[in-house]
């Protein structure tokens, strides 16, 4: 209801002609909080990616990430079709790859090969299992591709949960990238909304590409007002969501039939894996929604679920409550 009312109540524009002010003071203090010139707004996360890419490359380039980055797997290919990129992918743990891989996958300076131009880094990293980035590692991967020339974008849509998670703030992470995007409606609960923030130079090719793929909006100092409001009173409160994660993957662990890679729970996502005997995650997602609980199969075996600010103690009970059901 407090979002809802600070929309309602945000002074409006048009940020397609660049005087949205309630869209300015959302951009102005997300570059100041994220240590970069400047910042724009975006309506998504896929957005924001894709616009850094596009900025920050040339058709033929190739861009270097791990395997399982968002930028790859749900983003319906986009640095091929808006880019005209290539990927190299780097192979590690949960999402995290160390600094000589970057070595091993950098291209000789030849024509008969893409140029290595771009790295990609994800923190927290979905397909990891929500797992954040120590500092020294990002800090040494970011210093090798630098020593490449390697231009570095950081995919932070859950950039907020790793900050809580390490005790570490959103500007010295990204102090190591050139770019860097944020998600206003995951864990910060905005309706829509993201920001691609870095240099004045590449903020305005950003803001070029933005209009040409029809991301720039009317008076969506409406939603920059949700995701003001989102900074003001919601990213604290993530270590409420990841002490329910860790709370549920504990007791999802405990039931017959699922099972849970408990060093991988640090912030608010948990993927456990389902035992035949009770069924395919596909047939376990309908009989979890009959019972109000939503989840998401994503591979044979495998589901996975989020915490957020609508998943209060209670729930979590629920949910619980439920799991032991059909495993039982």
């Amino acid at each position: 209801k407090a979002m809802r009312e600070a929309m309602m109540n945000a002074e409006l524009g048009d940020d397609v002609l660049g005087d949205e002010p309630t869209v300015q003071a959302l951009q102005a203090r997300v570059a100041d909080l994220l240590g970069k010139d400047e910042a724009c707004f975006v309506p998504s996360g896929t957005m924001a990616n894709q616009l850094a890419i596009r900025a920050q490359t040339e058709p033929g380039d190739e861009i270097l990430c791990h395997p399982d980055s968002h930028i790859y797997h749900y983003e319906s290919g986009a640095p091929a079709a808006l880019s005209g990129c290539s990927m190299a992918f780097l192979p590690g743990d949960r999402g995290i790859f160390d600094a000589d891989s970057i070595d091993e996958h950098i291209r000789p300076d030849d024509h008969h090969f893409p140029n290595s131009k771009l790295l990609v880094i994800e923190n927290t990293h979905n397909r990891g299992g929500g797992v954040a980035w120590p500092m020294k590692q990002l800090e040494s991967v970011t210093r090798r591709a630098r020593s490449h020339e390697l231009r570095c974008h950081l995919d932070g849509a859950r950039l907020w949960n790793a900050a809580v998670a390490t005790g570490e703030a959103p500007g010295t992470i990204g102090a190591h990238f050139d770019t860097i995007s944020v998600c206003f409606s995951k864990g910060l609960g905005a309706p829509a909304g993201s920001v691609v923030a870095g240099d004045a130079v590449t903020m305005a090719r950003v803001h070029r590409f933005r209009k040409m793929y029809g991301g720039a909006m009317r008076q969506s100092g409406l939603l920059a007002a949700a995701c003001i409001h989102a900074m003001d009173h919601h990213v604290d409160r993530l270590a409420d969501d990841h002490e329910r994660a860790r709370r549920l993957a504990e007791a999802i662990d405990e039931c017959p039939g699922f099972s849970v890679e408990l060093d991988g729970v640090e912030t608010n996502i948990v993927y456990f894996d389902v035992d035949p005997s009770l069924g395919s995650p596909v047939e376990l997602v309908t009989s979890l929604d009959q019972e109000g609980v939503r989840m998401l199969d994503i591979g044979p075996r495998t589901m996975r679920a989020v915490t957020s600010l609508a998943v209060d103690d209670d729930a979590i009970d629920h949910v619980i409550r439920v799991l032991q059901s059909l495993a039982s």
